[in-house]
């Protein structure tokens, strides 16, 4: 049986090595079948139907030949040469080419890197793809927490809250970022990032930041050809300096997925966790890939939320009291469980619950019984009080106290449970400040809560004598 190497090229039709690797090809120069294409999309067809490739050439000038047509041709098993331009400057083989060739490479050059690299292709025959090499991308020490809910639970609210509580302790205790630090965060341009990871973003109009640009579509785009330094990723965000983090703005309009690559995204949050020691993405509580719902073009449209909670340590799940929210939160972390997130390191919230200790331990009850079925217990349930979030955001002001310094002493615990290092974050609070009838009434006078449960058996029920 014969076997010769089988390359796939992609370069305009009228570029010289084009023409020459044809040349070789036919005249026998070279052991090579040469398969020509002319854009990006033939390269996928072709890499698509499952016949295997020894390389696949690309055109370093071509604007389509980016990370993650790299990542296509390596997970089909080829390796990847690029044919370099003199006016474009990029490190190829950071994006996972295999080697690079100036335009007017000889014949051994190309033969080279065939016979090192590839592997000879017999017909009939098929290869073993290899190892994309993107599997273990995200290798920083930053930190990384996702927040999701059903519609109207308050996470993006928990996710400011939880991002404002962790930078207030930094600027008591210390920022990581500086000269010591923490182990594992020396050279970070920030501390805190909140990301707006949802289709419909809302973070921007939180904040009153007035722009709707740059945001993630500008990250993600700038990573499919390279990385950023810490200056460049720190000018696609805004610094929220009376709440102590930055900010990353969303999609501009929800339909803009379509414009979001994998592998860039992927590198893209790489940047993010190695400039910041902690990452908070806001993001939606959809997760459906291929394998659940039958649909590549659902998996890409949740690609924000899969991303987040894949490389998340934490992820919060937030939902209200109430049969309702009960339900919904019980769907929520039914699905993350589905998606392969650790219960351990899933930390369900509760938003807004009345203060009273037996309403809160029967929250808590009930919400344990409805997830029983599932592998592995959750994080303790964190409860947050009710206060003037609305106004506040109507405001552009800070989250009010105490959610801030709630979420972060919960998320100090659940990084100590699962065995990340959580010392930069010490549960000790700093004292507050309490205002004279602040604290409300004993529970004999507590307001009604329309979204608490109603409980028969509550400590302001009569007690009637029997007869």
């Amino acid at each position: 049986m014969t076997e010769r190497f089988v390359v796939l090229g992609l370069a305009q039709p009228r570029a010289a090595w084009f023409a020459a690797v044809s040349r070789w090809a036919t005249s026998g120069a070279l052991p090579i079948e040469f398969v020509k294409a002319v854009s990006a999309e033939e390269v996928r067809v072709s890499l698509a139907q499952g016949r295997p490739f020894s390389a696949v050439v690309l055109d370093g000038g071509s604007h389509s030949v980016d990370r993650d047509l790299v990542d296509l041709a390596r997970s089909a098993g080829s390796i990847v040469i690029v044919v370099t331009d003199p006016r474009i400057v990029r490190d190829w083989t950071a994006l996972g080419a295999t080697g690079a060739l100036e335009p007017d490479f000889r014949r051994e050059e190309l033969l080279d890197l065939l016979v090192t690299h590839g592997r000879m292709v017999g017909h009939g025959t098929g290869l073993d793809a290899e190892a994309s090499g993107f599997d273990d991308l995200l290798g920083g020490a930053g930190t990384v927490v996702a927040v999701c809910g059903p519609g109207g639970t308050g996470a993006s609210t928990v996710a400011m809250a939880l991002a404002q509580g962790v930078a207030a302790h930094w600027r008591r205790h210390g920022d990581p970022s500086s000269s010591d630090g923490v182990p594992g965060h020396r050279g970070r341009a920030g501390s805190v990032l909140l990301v707006d990871g949802c289709r419909r973003a809302q973070l921007g109009m939180l904040h009153d930041t007035g722009d709707l640009v740059p945001g993630i579509q500008e990250l993600v785009d700038a990573h499919r050809h390279g990385r950023l330094g810490a200056d460049e990723l720190r000018a696609l965000t805004f610094p929220m300096e009376g709440r102590g983090y930055d900010l990353l703005l969303g999609l501009r309009r929800p339909r803009y997925w379509t414009t979001l690559r994998r592998r860039a995204h992927e590198a893209a949050l790489d940047g993010l966790r190695r400039h910041w020691a902690l990452v908070v993405h806001d993001i939606d509580g959809d997760f459906e890939d291929e394998a659940i719902s039958g649909s590549i073009d659902v998996e890409e449209r949740n690609l924000m939320s899969r991303m987040a909670i894949r490389h998340a340590d934490v992820v919060v799940a937030v939902g209200r009291p109430g049969v309702q929210g009960l339900h919904g939160l019980t769907g929520l972390l039914h699905d993350l469980v589905e998606a392969g997130v650790d219960p351990g390191r899933t930390m369900p919230v509760l938003n807004p619950v009345p203060r009273a200790p037996k309403t809160r331990a029967v929250l808590g009850r009930a919400l344990d019984e409805l997830v029983r079925d599932l592998v592995g217990p959750f994080a303790p349930t964190v409860f947050l009080p009710r206060r003037p979030v609305d106004q506040a955001a109507r405001d552009a002001t800070p989250v009010p106290g105490p959610l801030p310094a709630i979420l972060a002493r919960a998320l100090t615990a659940v990084l100590a449970r699962v065995d990340r290092r959580a010392d930069w974050l010490e549960p000790e609070v700093a004292p507050q400040l309490v205002a004279p009838g602040s604290l409300g009434s004993w529970f004999d006078d507590l307001p009604e809560f329309p979204d608490a449960p109603d409980f028969p058996d509550a400590p302001d029920a009569p007690d009637f004598p029997e007869e």
